[in-house]
C-alpha cells in the first residue's frame, strides 16, 4: 500500500491535509511531536469515516531521530511505502531582528528547514526505486515569497524551502517523483488566531482569511495523479493578497 506522511499532522493545516487525504482513501501517517491528545483526535477523526491512519511520534528537526521513526515504521510495513509527503510543520518565534534571540532564529529554521531535508533525504530512496515514483509537497509560505515584519526567521525558513523545491524537483523528475510548494497566505489556523484579523482582513482583495480545508484540496491535489505533470512549481493561495 502507499501511504502519506503528512508532518505536523495533529493540528491545524496538517489536521486539513490528514482528513482530506484519508478521504480519498489513501492510508495516513499522522507526525507530531509533543500533543499527543491532537494527534489521538485526528485519527479517531478518520477512523470515524472509514479511512485508515497511524501515529508517529518523532522530532523532525532531529536527524536521528527522523531515521529510527521511519526505519522502524518500514519494518513493521514491509509490503508498504510512503508514496506521499507533505513537510507541513512549522513554527513562528515573531519578533524584529534586532531583538530576536538565537534560539528563536535556530528553532524556526530547524523545524521548516532542516526538518524539510531530513524527512524527504529519508523517504526519497524509496520512492525513486519505485516504478509509480511519488509525490512531495513543501508547506512554504507567503512571508517566504514576499517577506514579513517582524518573521525575519520565518520568512527567511519558508523562502529557503521554495529553493530546495525547485532543485529537489530537477534532481527526481526523471524518476516520476514530483516536488511542488504551496505558499498560503493568511489562513484561518491556531497560528493566525492572535493576530488583528479585522485589520488584515482590509489588506486580503477577498475580505476573509482561507480555509485550512481550502489548503488541503491544493495540497490533495498535487499530490494525485492529476498533476503528475507539475513539478518545481509554488503555488499561492492567498485571496489575492499577493499576486
Amino acid at each position: 500500500m502507499k501511504y502519506a506522511l503528512v508532518t505536523g499532522g495533529s493540528r491545524g493545516l496538517g489536521r486539513a491535509v490528514c482528513l482530506k487525504l484519508a478521504k480519498k482513501g489513501i492510508p495516513v501517517i499522522i507526525n507530531f511531536q509533543s500533543n499527543e491528545q491532537a494527534a489521538l483526535e485526528v485519527k479517531a477523526e478518520i477512523e470515524k469515516q472509514g479511512g485508515t491512519a497511524e501515529l508517529a511520534r518523532f522530532d523532525i528537526g532531529n536527524g536521528e531521530d527522523v531515521d529510527k521513526a521511519i526505519d522502524e515504521w518500514t519494518a513493521n510495513h514491509p509490503d508498504d511505502y510512503i508514496a506521499y509527503l507533505v513537510n507541513n510543520a512549522g513554527i513562528r518565534r515573531d519578533n524584529v531582528m534586532f531583538m530576536m534571540p538565537d534560539e528563536d532564529w535556530h528553532a524556526v529554521i530547524n523545524t521548516s528547514l532542516n526538518g524539510f531535508f531530513y524527512v524527504t533525504r529519508k523517504l526519497l530512496p524509496k520512492m525513486m526505486q519505485r516504478k509509480h515514483g511519488g509525490r512531495i509537497v513543501n508547506m512554504s509560505s507567503l512571508s517566504g515569497l514576499k517577506g514579513m515584519q517582524g518573521q525575519v526567521n520565518y520568512s527567511a525558513a519558508k523562502a529557503a524551502l521554495i529553493g530546495a523545491t525547485k532543485a529537489l524537483a530537477l534532481e527526481t523528475a526523471a524518476r516520476n517523483v514530483t516536488v511542488n510548494a504551496v505558499a498560503p497566505g493568511f489562513i484561518d489556523t491556531d497560528m493566525t488566531r492572535e493576530l488583528p484579523q479585522d485589520e488584515l482582513r482590509q489588506l486580503i482583495p477577498m475580505r476573509r482569511f482561507g480555509k485550512p480545508e481550502e489548503v488541503a484540496a491544493l495540497v490533495s491535489f498535487l499530490l494525485s495523479d492529476d498533476a503528475a505533470y507539475i513539478t518545481g512549481e509554488v503555488i499561492s493561495i492567498n485571496g489575492g493578497l499577493y499576486t
